[in-house]
């Protein structure tokens, strides 16, 4: 008997539930080998993100009506009342008695029949009350439990950027992330890969970053697209545009991208350059290495060479560069729509994050030659990993200095990207340039 959309979900939250699973690796891996249509599959996606994303809500809301702590039921059981209740709460398509009746089902179909009367009355309690929310929670509380974002990161970030400015945040990582191709200018221009993909029945609009385009897939995959095998464009989000654009690679030049993989920075710059120049790219692992190299050639740039590298530590066989990006390991804060589950991140295991990326840059800057370019970038929001990272770094590298990374939308030389502001993931981006070594 074939899966219904239902089961395939609950399998892969429940995995994700038990191993920490990814979201993303695990619908595409599961998706990949499903015999669920197109539509199935979209269903199937959009419960899983949904569920992951709105986790501590939905934990809140079956807590007031479960009489042990929620954290005591067994896993099976969370994870189908999670899924269940998405639906009754945030999808306004799928009837509540719907909701409820095939939550039942699935205990019954997995061996859970003995709470299936349990989630039965629980998953109509949230039926007839809705989303209600405790007057005594205080207002961090209230923007953790509503949003759905753990209280420690809510309360960094008001301390960070202020009530305001963190509740527009949190609304806007609440919405879903649209999905953005840079076309790949090498092959064809945003015109006509946008007449291409209406051929093939796929809506596009033009996007605020010269060069990309907004897809509206309606559940297809971009990796099934007969145009991506092709190469005619990457996905790439606006922020890693501007990342690129950052790095104001010419033709002929000589670039360093230390952290590259998955390359799609390094394939924009290379398109920039108009595959004219060099540019080197690091990853610590063969595997991820593999898929830099791939992508170059699927796209048709050929002056990348991806090689294993390590990003702190310095290789006296390379050659200086005109321009050194380091887009260095982070936190990943900024793009919580993309990846619901980094939300959930233990505190303690980002401390160490800062050190890091200190250590990744001051290696980046010995190959940057004088006058040459230093990019430093972030997917997080994190001040910590961002701008004390950066002057932390112009404090003991005098040879250093600011400079404006993206005039045109910025007057700042350390630039934050914001969902609500940029319609991007949450980004960081700053520059420097070697006044010359003499002066070290």
């Amino acid at each position: 008997m074939n899966k219904t959309a239902r089961q395939t979900a609950f399998e892969i939250l429940l995995r994700m539930e038990k191993d920490g699973a990814f979201s993303n690796l695990t619908i595409d891996s599961v998706l990949s080998t499903s015999k669920l249509d197109t539509r199935d599959k979209a269903f199937v996606s959009a419960l899983v993100y949904g569920t992951s994303e709105k986790k501590l809500t939905l934990d809140y809301q079956l807590s007031q009506y479960l009489l042990n702590p929620i954290n005591k039921l067994k896993k099976d059981v969370l994870v189908i009342l999670r899924l269940s209740a998405y639906q009754i709460f945030f999808m306004d398509k799928v009837p509540s008695s719907a909701a409820v009746n095939e939550g039942v089902n699935l205990a019954r179909n997995n061996k859970m029949a003995f709470a299936a009367s349990m989630i039965n009355a629980v998953l109509r309690k949230c039926v007839n009350n809705g989303l209600v929310y405790d007057e005594d929670l205080n207002e961090n509380e209230l923007l953790s439990v509503k949003y759905s974002v753990p209280l420690w990161l809510v309360n960094k970030w008001i301390k960070e950027y202020g009530c305001y400015e963190t509740e527009n945040l949190l609304m806007a990582f609440s919405k879903k992330a649209e999905t953005i191709i840079r076309v790949n200018t090498l092959k064809t221009t945003a015109d006509e890969l946008k007449l291409m993909l209406e051929k093939f029945g796929i809506k596009s609009e033009f996007c605020s970053v010269e060069n990309s385009l907004i897809l509206n897939l309606g559940g297809m995959s971009i990796e099934e697209l007969d145009l991506y095998k092709k190469g005619y464009f990457h996905v790439q989000d606006i922020a890693s545009q501007l990342c690129a654009e950052a790095v104001c690679a010419t033709e002929n030049k000589t670039v360093f991208d230390l952290c590259s993989a998955p390359g799609g920075k390094a394939f924009t710059i290379a398109q920039h350059m108009k595959n004219s120049g060099k540019i080197f790219c690091f990853d610590l692992y063969e595997h991820r290495v593999r898929l830099i190299a791939d992508g170059a050639k699927r796209l048709g740039i050929d002056i990348i060479n991806a090689v294993v590298g390590d990003a702190c530590l310095f290789n006296d066989t390379l050659p200086e560069a005109d321009i050194v990006l380091c887009d260095v390991p982070c936190s990943g804060f900024g793009i919580i729509r993309r990846k619901p589950e980094i939300r959930y991140k233990d505190p303690d295991s980002v401390k160490g994050l800062p050190s890091l990326q200190l250590e990744i840059l001051e290696n980046g800057s010995k190959y940057v030659k004088d006058g040459g370019r230093l990019i430093y970038s972030t997917c997080t929001l994190n001040k910590g990993e961002n701008e004390k990272v950066c002057l932390k770094f112009l404090e003991r590298n005098p040879e250093f200095s600011s400079v404006k990374p993206l005039k045109r939308i910025s007057d700042e030389t350390m630039v934050t990207l914001m969902p609500h502001k940029n319609n991007s993931d949450g980004f960081f981006i700053a520059a420097f340039e070697r006044k010359g070594k003499q002066n070290a």
